[in-house]
């Protein structure tokens, strides 16, 4: 795959964020640095579900993010496709929007306007769906506390990066982003992959969820959604491959 020559900038600071991500995993001690990272990949992941149930119709009781980076969203289920629907928005959710980060760097959207999206969405699913939901609903309420301090912080750190980060800074957190959404997306799919296997232990996942609503085998449903995120990343990355004249003409 050949960069296009206006796309290299974006491709380069792309490069160093990856990195820097696989660094994180095999520096010791390191994981205090990915830790924001992956819970706001947890928070993507679940307003993925919150936003599929929203689609179909159906309501959100709650959503909790937990301090290993876990996460839990409680819907009204409704008919098969919605639950369809839902259980697939949390990984397949994770690899778009890391997909539309990718995008938005290579149509040169403001970095800082992104930051500051990116912190909206945050505080809006916190605050609506983490902490005003579960209460009104009666819900879950032993995630609140967490998922209320770490949806503050993570959009009260964005939201700096947004207003005093240098355009490059600001742009490298938004490739980290991006990179972080997309290997978190992979590599939880892998691991959904072996804990779906025939003869593996059972465990409650998102593929499980699938096989209890279509009775098909969980591992069907990881695969397929592996197949997807693949797609979706080949779709992202493409753009770069393709000069923005072009992509205008």
């Amino acid at each position: 795959m050949i960069i296009a020559n206006d796309a290299r900038p974006q491709a380069t600071t792309l490069l160093l964020a990856a990195a820097v991500s696989i660094a994180l995993w095999f520096i010791p001690l390191a994981e205090f640095l990915n830790y924001p990272f992956r819970l706001f990949v947890t928070f993507v992941h679940e307003g993925g579900h919150a936003v599929a149930a929203l689609l179909t119709g159906n309501s959100v009781q709650s959503l909790s993010v937990a301090m290993n980076g876990s996460g839990e969203t409680y819907t009204t289920q409704g008919g098969l496709f919605s639950q369809m629907f839902i259980a697939s928005a949390g990984y397949v959710g994770s690899m778009t929007f890391g997909a539309l980060l990718l995008v938005l760097i290579r149509e040169a959207v403001a970095a800082r306007i992104v930051l500051a999206g990116s912190a909206l969405l945050v505080f809006g699913l916190t605050l609506i769906f983490g902490l005003i939901k579960p209460i009104v609903a009666g819900g879950v309420l032993s995630g609140i506390p967490f998922t209320l301090v770490a949806g503050v912080a993570l959009s009260a750190g964005l939201l700096a990066l947004a207003r005093f980060a240098s355009p490059r800074v600001a742009a490298f957190f938004v490739s980290l982003l991006a990179v972080q959404c997309v290997l978190n997306a992979l590599l939880d799919l892998k691991t959904v992959f072996f804990l779906s296997a025939p003869f593996s232990a059972s465990a409650q996942t998102d593929a499980q969820n699938m096989a209890n609503a279509t009775h098909v085998p969980a591992i069907f449903w990881t695969v397929l959604w592996i197949v997807i995120a693949f797609g979706i990343l080949w779709f992202a990355m493409r753009l770069y491959v393709v000069s923005r004249r072009r992509l205008s003409s």
